[in-house]
């Protein structure tokens, strides 16, 4: 039954909402039409007040104020209890009916204003009928409490209803308003996720291209360089050329396989999962390209979580390619410190300008050729953001004594960084020479 009254009290709301201004007439003739019979009603023996015009002219102001009750509650509510003081004075009966219009102002001044409103408004209407129907003559044969009692509960009902039905609106307000949140929450938490898959596959994409690219681009120019002069040196390189394309190939094709993974766990993992156990292959390839890489381990060598294994390799991976590219010299060191929980990884250079370009060094240790094209490449924020997801730091730099120097610490084991901002602050100092080095 109550869901019922609740459907048919929707549907009247929203018709309400839609078409206000032919329900306020509605109501507006009905309300009218009670007082009139209400102007009409006597107790028994008693005879009606000779004043027919003066009641109909009392109740149609007070209906007619009630059409304004949208923008002006309150003053619907004084219009009509006054004008049903005025009339209880000239002798009428106090009816429910004769209640009618200021019951309705109640109603919608508890609707459609807030607490404190209502409480003043309402107890003042209620006090002065209140008042006027114990000084009446119209009810002399009843008794004082009867004649006060009932005009009190009759305007009481409306203040209830009107107050319920605001706490309802607000209620579903409520809802809704924790419904668009939660809706709004989720499609920023997809799209953060979108965000987060692009980066991590953009990042793959740069070290395994940009990596092999440039690998290939030097063992092709050293085989040309080399062709008349050194035969067999040549052919060798050219083995060499092919396995690295063959490389790029299937870690590209690995890569993007990510775009059709299907989180099935029965499946095949598609994601490509280099370690550092793979750096000797590194070393073999960049040796083919003429760059000389000399590995150094200190420390137990203990297991590393396949996040930070391939953290590692990758940050190696695309130093030396920065080195390969940008570097004037043929070697390069890379230091792998075990020491404590965490791994330490640096890779250096001894060359006079890592930056691709010949230039003049700043005061800071920079070049001008660095100041001039900053932030043009991804390599080192690529490897600062790779560092940063699994709680580690990241530094990037020339090197006081001439070269250039990339120091990294991970941890053994992937982990959330716990502080963002010292992290930040840890590495924010290398960012502009870091820039000039990146691929």
């Amino acid at each position: 039954m109550s869901t019922s009254l609740e459907r048919y009290t929707d549907r009247f709301e929203q018709y309400s909402d839609r078409y206000p201004h032919v329900i306020d007439v509605v109501l507006v003739l009905s309300l009218m039409g009670c007082a009139a019979l209400g102007s009409n009603l006597t107790l028994p023996g008693v005879e009606p007040p000779d004043q027919d015009r003066a009641a109909t002219a009392l109740m149609g102001v007070s209906c007619l104020a009630l059409l304004k009750y949208r923008s002006h509650p309150r003053t619907a509510v004084v219009v009509t209890a006054v004008c049903t003081v005025i009339a209880i004075s000239l002798g009428y009966l106090l009816t429910p009916l004769l209640l009618g219009p200021v019951m309705a102002a109640l109603y919608w001044l508890a609707t459609l204003t807030d607490r404190k409103t209502t409480r003043v408004f309402g107890v003042a209407a209620m006090a002065a009928l209140m008042v006027a129907s114990a000084v009446s003559d119209s009810m002399d044969s009843m008794s004082l409490v009867l004649r006060t009692i009932g005009p009190f509960f009759w305007l009481l009902l409306p203040l209830a209803a009107g107050n319920m039905t605001r706490l309802r609106r607000a209620y579903l307000a409520s809802v809704q308003a924790r419904a668009e949140h939660a809706e709004r929450t989720r499609e920023e938490e997809a799209r953060l996720r979108v965000t987060e898959e692009r980066m991590r596959i953009a990042r793959e994409l740069h070290d395994v291209v940009a990596h092999h690219m440039a690998l290939a681009n030097a063992q092709a120019g050293t085989a040309a360089h080399l062709v008349l002069t050194s035969p067999q040196q040549t052919k060798k390189i050219l083995t060499d050329l092919t396995g690295t394309t063959s490389s790029a190939l299937r870690e590209l094709k690995a890569t993007l396989g990510l775009l059709r993974h299907n989180d099935d766990p029965a499946s095949a993992s598609l994601e490509p999962s280099p370690g550092l156990a793979r750096l000797p292959e590194l070393v073999s390839a960049c040796a083919s390209a003429g760059l000389a890489v000399t590995v150094s381990t200190t420390g137990e060598v203990r297991p590393l979580s396949p996040g930070v294994d391939l953290t590692a390799f990758r940050i190696v991976q695309e130093s030396l390619t920065n080195v390969s590219k940008h570097a004037a010299v043929d070697s390069a060191q890379v230091r792998l410190a075990y020491s404590g929980s965490r791994l330490l990884i640096t890779v250096s250079n001894d060359g006079p300008d890592t930056n691709g370009t010949t230039g003049t060094s700043g005061t800071n240790g920079t070049t001008d050729a660095a100041k001039a094209v900053p932030g043009r490449g991804f390599g080192v924020m690529g490897m600062r953001e790779r560092a940063r997801t699994i709680g580690g730091e990241l530094c990037a730099g020339p090197r006081p004594e001439g070269g250039f120097e990339v120091t990294t610490a991970l941890p053994l084991q992937s982990s959330a960084p716990t502080d963002p901002s010292a992290s930040e602050a840890a590495v924010g100092a290398t960012d502009a020479p870091a820039r000039g080095e990146e691929s």
